[in-house]
């Protein structure tokens, strides 16, 4: 592979242009198909197989209407004083404008639905005065001469008075069910209007989104202060401020590292082209596959992050060359042929990792895999084309001006001959147990994890979503914020107030259920045989209370099977998101082996030991724990909350402990990767086992050093994204790579290679036999190639090739006049 890599090297050196001209085709068409065919993203996941979304889909063929997507508008004053009526003609005109967009199918007026509300109850209350009056003649066999006599309208029969008498019944259970739901606040301050459109919820187009706050904000109602909920607000941009400041660090420590602003804008331009291919390619797709908004930014994330990365270690060897007196084509091949078969190998192990997370069953899991190993797979390709060609043309631009003055006169530039032997490797045992007790500390908070998906709370302090989301739980109470469907399935043949009964009484038993606050019977619809009620709980969404009340409103169906052949179910965001984090928490450990599986085998593929593999996976498993351990208690606990915008602490994104584990193992063996390899390098040429551990880490350690500090620098920018998903996963993978790359790679692993010495390098004879020789480091290249000759160097052999050939002529003219 590795001369493979040397010859496609010095291949884009010398067509630069041609390579050049190529990568910007691509981008062209990949903007052009992301422009063509992109399609709508979505806050939304789905997981077949999962009782909720079964029943979704279930709705959705009987019910249509059941499944549409919904958003929330909610009203309030400024002044905390209860709405007047030219404020309340306002927000109904405005919501009227609202329902005028063409997605949406209904919005409904708060004001108008309470007085409905109360309408109703009164009307029951009257009803109920009436009727007792009709129920006494009935009961005592006086109705017919009460009608008879004019007291009673004609018409009305025991039958009829039985039948008034159920259809109370029916109502007024339904009421005290409902209890204190309402559309407005009790001291009329505060109301929220429910906007439901045409689309389900993942298929709402952004348009509708903003035309119907748009609708909202033209009104600019005199004294009304107006937040939309997460449903509405939520922004699908997948580039913003933090992400900009993330890329500026990484070009600071890149000129602090290079000295040469050419040098430092070369990565991050070679990074930018690779996710402008990779995110617009992927976005193309969104018109076809239902696409999450955090798919195409992970995709960015890690693009940027690995693609500068993978850059830098091709670039810094290709100075080494230079700096050695290497012709700057050579240098280039040689640099491909060496770096970039490590960076080749290592892109590998990510895309693998990322790819794997289909094994997980997991349609969008997989899909968020594919793309950002699709991304990986772009930033590999980069480096070992695009990047050839840019350093080919910047030539020798890429080092400082004194190192060129110094290259341009015939000098070599010396390197720094004599290093301090790093501390990891003077105290080994000390240093183990130090860094090992720091990161089973910081992985300590790991334990108590709770999984879920963001809600409103999730979102900035000062952001619309939040303020909904906040004022609703003061007015209206936690639960109103994450409500849950209940799904009565019956038997076709109950009649219409069997069904009805059947409803109520489910609607009774979940209403006498711990952390119930309200129960919403919705009117039963011919053609189905399906039964609705609105569950709204005490507890918000994300509370564990909520999932242990899902768990009770499932545990009834079994007794309503065997008595009434009826099924209770429940659906909803909010019992999906319960759903979705328990697959996901089910497939972390099969996930997490299989990726300890892979790293296993690829390491004792390269480094031909047993214990290096076995000493880098147990790294990377200390410092996930120590990175989740951090997660956990800034996202969850809230420690530090305000540094990171952490506003109310909440149970951890579902899926981030997974995508966590592919991505750190992947950025994990790159740097185990470009240390142990120089260690395993210097120990086969026959250094003592402690000195092949200097070697290699000394060699290594400040460019890994400048990779990890950029890499954290880009995750980091993501730590303040618009998104709410994205933020933790920014965090997350940040303070994973900071903690794999300075507490393991550079410091417990080299202790531990110091204290095991030769026995690190142990491999079976048999095993060693049957093992492929995989050339990562381009070993065959530096066997094939003539030493390279300095300036200096060559201007001293000629200098002593040139007086011994006068000493040869001298001695030869001597011996010609002798012999005359």
């Amino acid at each position: 592979m590795a001369k493979l890599l040397y010859r496609l090297g010095r291949a884009a050196a010398h067509r630069a242009w041609l390579v050049i001209t190529a990568w910007l085709a691509i981008l062209a068409l990949s903007v052009g198909a992301f422009l063509t065919f992109g399609g709508t993203l979505s806050s939304q996941f789905e997981i077949p197989g999962t009782e909720t979304q079964r029943l979704a889909d279930q709705l959705s063929d009987e019910l249509p209407s059941a499944n549409e997507g919904v958003g929330t508008i909610v009203f309030s004053t400024e002044d905390g004083s209860e709405f007047t009526d030219a404020q309340k003609k306002e927000i109904g005109d405005a919501l009227n404008q609202a329902g005028e967009v063409s997605g949406v199918s209904a919005v409904s007026n708060p004001f108008q639905a309470q007085d409905d509300l109360e309408s109703q109850q009164q009307q029951i209350d009257d009803g109920a005065g009436q009727l007792d009056q009709l129920i006494q003649l009935r009961d005592s066999g006086q109705l017919e001469a009460a009608v008879a006599s004019g007291a009673v309208p004609e018409g009305v029969t025991p039958e009829s008075v039985d039948q008034q008498e159920a259809q109370l019944e029916v109502g007024q259970r339904s009421m005290d069910l409902m209890g204190d739901y309402g559309f407005v606040s009790p001291d009329g301050s505060t109301a929220i209007s429910a906007v439901n459109f045409h689309a389900a919820q993942p298929e709402i187009e952004p348009e509708d989104q903003k035309g119907v706050m748009s609708a909202i904000d033209d009104a600019d109602i005199d004294g009304v202060q107006v937040n939309y909920s997460t449903e509405l607000a939520q922004s699908m941009e997948i580039f913003g401020a933090g992400e900009v400041v993330g890329l500026i660090v990484a070009a600071i420590v890149l000129f602090i590292m290079l000295r040469t602003f050419v040098g430092a804008a070369l990565p991050v331009l070679t990074a930018l082209v690779g996710v402008g291919v990779a995110a617009t390619a992927a976005l193309s797709l969104s018109g076809v596959v239902q696409m999450a908004s955090v798919t195409p930014v992970l995709g960015l994330m890690l693009g940027l992050a690995v693609g500068i990365d993978y850059s830098l270690f091709v670039l810094n060897r290709h100075r080494q060359n230079l700096r050695s007196g290497v012709e700057i084509h050579e240098s280039i091949g040689l640099a491909t042929g060496t770096a970039g078969a490590a960076v080749v190998f290592a892109g590998t192990t990510v895309v693998i990792a990322l790819v794997a997370l289909g094994i997980s069953g997991i349609p969008f899991l997989g899909l968020m895999g594919g793309v950002a190993a699709f991304s990986v797979l772009v930033a590999v390709l980069i480096t070992i084309t695009l990047t050839p060609a840019l350093l080919s043309v910047v030539g020798l631009r890429i080092l400082p001006k004194r190192h060129r003055e110094q290259i341009r006169a015939g000098h070599v530039v010396e390197e720094v001959a004599h290093v301090k032997t790093p501390r990891a490797v003077r105290h080994p045992l000390l240093t183990v147990i130090a860094g090992s007790a720091v990161l089973i500390l910081l992985a300590i908070p790991v334990l108590s994890m709770r999984l879920g998906l963001p809600d409103g709370s999730s979102e900035p302090a000062d952001s619309t979503q939040y303020q909904a989301y906040q004022i609703v739980d003061e007015t209206f109470g936690a639960g109103r914020n994450g409500p849950m469907t209940v799904v009565v399935e019956y038997p076709e043949e109950l009649s219409e107030s069997e069904a009805n009964d059947l409803q109520l009484k489910v609607g009774e038993e979940i209403a006498g259920l711990d952390d119930v606050k309200n129960v919403v019977p919705a009117p039963l619809e011919d053609g189905t045989n399906l039964a609705l009620l609105q569950v709204v709980p005490e507890s918000g969404p994300a509370d564990p209370a909520t999932e242990t009340l899902v768990d009770e409103i499932r545990a009834l169906s079994p007794d309503y099977q065997s008595s009434d052949d009826a099924s209770v179910g429940v659906a909803g965001t909010t019992a999906a998101n319960i759903d979705i984090s328990q697959v996901l928490a089910d497939a972390l450990p099969l996930y997490l082996g299989v990726v300890i599986a892979i790293s296993l085998l690829l390491l004792i593929l390269v480094f031909r030991s047993i214990v290096v593999p076995v000493i880098a996976s147990l790294g990377f498993l200390l410092s996930l724990a120590a990175g989740m351990g951090a997660l956990v208690a800034v996202y969850q606990w809230g420690w530090l909350g305000g540094l990171f915008g952490v506003s109310d602490p909440g149970p951890i994104l579902s899926f981030l402990p997974t995508l966590m584990v592919g991505i750190l193992f992947g950025l994990a063996m790159d740097y185990q990767l470009f240390i142990a390899t120089g260690m395993r390098e210097a120990y086969v040429y026959g250094h003592p086992s402690r000195v092949a551990v200097v070697r290699g880490l000394v060699g290594a350690r400040a460019v890994v050093t400048a990779a990890a500090i950029i890499m954290t620098s880009v995750f980091s920018g993501f730590i303040f994204s618009h998104l709410a998903m994205i933020r933790p996963m920014g965090f997350g993978l940040a303070v994973g790579v900071l903690l794999d790359a300075f507490v393991v790679r550079l410091t417990i692993m080299p202790a531990l290679m110091t204290l095991l010495g030769d026995k690190a390098w142990w491999l079976p004879k048999w095993l060693d036999r049957i093992l492929p020789n995989v050339d990562v480091e381009g070993d065959s290249l530096r066997k094939d190639s003539a030493p390279v000759e300095s300036p200096d160097a060559k201007r001293e052999r000629e200098a002593r090739e040139s007086v011994d050939t006068e000493v040869a002529a001298a001695l030869a003219g001597k011996r010609s006049r002798s012999a005359r």
